[in-house]
């Protein structure tokens, strides 16, 4: 039997590296856009695996020549500026990479003439702003976008789902919430691990932090990898899910078992330069819509944090 092809944009990142893992050893074909071969770091010990493509996502006439040539079967769209620091610093570059990149990549299928099952990455930054007495944060929750990054992921979210009413394509949209584990850069738990074990290796004598006080909703890479998967299987075409643990947990009490977790003596610094314009108190999620299909988060988070602590032991020399 002819084996069936699944196509990464964004697989060299944090979530399609472990994406590109998992559908390797669910035995299918795997294809992946990167933006440059310097950002493969992730992927090298799978380059003998899978078909790793350069491609800027908002090169709309290259994106169309890679989806006419491999025809997937299943599309994960996960290609993105994906951080909230620097959409303030060049919201532009956001929202060209996220809104474009995500109508090129969908008009570039309607042209192949093919009919895939296409998961696109959402956020909850869309949720923004939310109360105490909102939480937790299902699917129908307003949008009250707090940064450009989280604008420009709206307007990714309302083309899929435009292009899924419209043209009746077999789009389903995944809102993660705080995604975490290792080969993560750029979050509160990277950073910390990561600061933690250049201390231990007497790279730093400090650990710069920023808002302690938010809470979150941490899932595991491996776990959200698993919820994508799942919704090719049992999603409905059209639909959101929200992608999360359900659990909440202050940023402060994410250091204290890193700490923990290292066993040594850790200097403390606030650092304004870590505290964003805009920082939302509370992000919890309700994750019961994709619980309903059978998904539940299965790693626990001592197990995420320790991995992310090993991680980073084998990176920092």
């Amino acid at each position: 039997m002819k084996r069936k092809k699944a196509f990464i944009t964004g697989c060299g990142g944090f979530i399609g590296s472990h994406l590109a893992e998992f559908l390797i050893d669910k035995g299918l074909e795997v294809y992946g856009t990167v933006h440059d071969f310097d950002g493969i770091k992730n992927i090298e010990h799978l380059k003998n695996k899978i078909k790793i493509i350069k491609c800027d996502i908002t090169d709309k006439n290259k994106l169309d020549k890679i989806v006419k040539k491999i025809k997937p079967d299943y599309v994960f769209h996960l290609a993105a500026q994906s951080f909230v620091i620097p959409s303030w610093k060049d919201p532009e570059k956001t929202l060209k990479t996220n809104i474009l990149g995500t109508l090129y990549l969908l008009d570039a299928i309607r042209r192949a003439g093919i009919d895939p099952i296409i998961i696109i990455a959402c956020s909850s930054a869309e949720y923004g702003l939310t109360y105490e007495n909102e939480i937790p944060i299902n699917e129908t929750h307003e949008f009250r976008p707090s940064s450009p990054y989280a604008v420009s992921k709206i307007g990714e979210d309302m083309l899929a789902y435009l292009y899924w009413q419209t043209y009746k394509m077999k789009i389903i949209r995944a809102r993660f919430f705080n995604i975490t584990g290792p080969r993560k850069t750029f979050d509160a738990c990277s950073d910390f691990a990561k600061g933690i074990v250049e201390i231990e290796k007497g790279k730093k004598k400090e650990l710069l932090v920023g808002n302690l006080r938010s809470i979150r909703d941490f899932t595991d890479v491996r776990d959200a990898v698993q919820a994508m998967w799942l919704l090719t299987e049992k999603g409905k075409f059209g639909d959101v899910y929200n992608i999360c643990s359900g659990r909440k947990i202050r940023i402060e009490d994410i250091l204290n078992r890193l700490i923990a977790i290292s066993g040594n003596r850790i200097k403390i610094k606030n650092d304004k330069n870590k505290k964003r314009p805009l920082d939302d108190p509370i992000f919890v999620g309700d994750n019961s819509k994709i619980k309903n299909l059978g998904w539940e988060p299965k790693i626990p988070l001592e197990k995420t944090l320790e991995d992310m602590i090993d991680y980073w032991r084998k990176e920092i020399k």
